[in-house]
């Protein structure tokens, strides 16, 4: 199958290259993905760039992204819940990567059903996005999704990218006024998404931005890093 991978730490883009290997097979607990598409989040470049070696990647080369979407095509031993030609959304572990290929096999506890309302494209930006802005909300600001809670002014800076927007729409859900920052260009796709102020990063206001009430905000959108198993929470 066709993929693309890195032989060496560096070199960014122009150290990637096509290469041709063999489709993985599932092992006990895994799906094997035909993938549809595929996100990419600031621990890809990091990784390529050896700022977690010893650790990360696990060996060289390496097929980078970890954010996928696709379809099951078959499944290891002791797999329930997928079967062939079920569509998913899937976290491939930052350690072995894989999501730049045309297969790739992923842990059935990493993955998840996806509907028929979500693109692929849309399915492959949620997990690493998505759950570190649900991490960041419900467990550094201590937001109920479910509107309970006390209502709290949140900040949300860099709105218009991944972990802004999915923060944004669910601040929303709790009971939260949203004040939001980001380039003039996105301010009305951030309103759309439901920030009640949105702010251009580079103006006055923007730059230094003040709560409603007058007090300290609550959260920034890089508040924590992601935990993958909190995938299975967000679909």
């Amino acid at each position: 199958m066709h993929a693309v991978q890195y032989d060496s730490y560096g070199g960014g883009t122009s150290g990637l290259k096509h290469a041709e290997v063999p489709i993985p097979s599932p092992k006990k607990g895994e799906v094997l993905l035909k993938l549809e598409a595929a996100a990419l989040n600031p621990a890809d470049w990091k990784i390529q760039k050896g700022m977690f070696r010893p650790l990360l990647p696990r060996k060289i080369p390496h097929t980078p992204a970890t954010d996928v979407a696709g379809e099951v095509v078959e499944v290891g031993q002791g797999v329930q819940k997928f079967k062939p030609r079920d569509k998913v959304v899937a976290f491939l572990i930052h350690a072995n990567g894989g999501g730049l290929a045309e297969y790739a096999t992923a842990r059935e506890n990493l993955t998840v059903a996806r509907p028929p309302e979500v693109s692929a494209v849309e399915g492959a930006g949620l997990p690493v996005a998505g759950i570190t802005a649900h991490q960041s909300l419900t467990q550094a600001a201590g937001v109920k999704l479910d509107g309970s809670g006390q209502q709290k002014n949140i900040l949300i800076t860099a709105a218009s990218r991944g972990v802004g927007q999915y923060a944004v729409q669910l601040a929303k859900l709790g009971n939260t006024h949203v004040t939001a920052t980001c380039g003039v260009c996105n301010i009305e796709l951030v309103k759309s998404l439901g920030a009640d102020k949105v702010l251009d990063y580079k103006s006055p206001e923007g730059a230094a931005p003040t709560s409603p009430s007058g007090r300290k905000y609550v959260m920034w959108s890089t508040a924590l890093p992601a935990s993958p198993g909190q995938l299975l929470s967000l679909i």
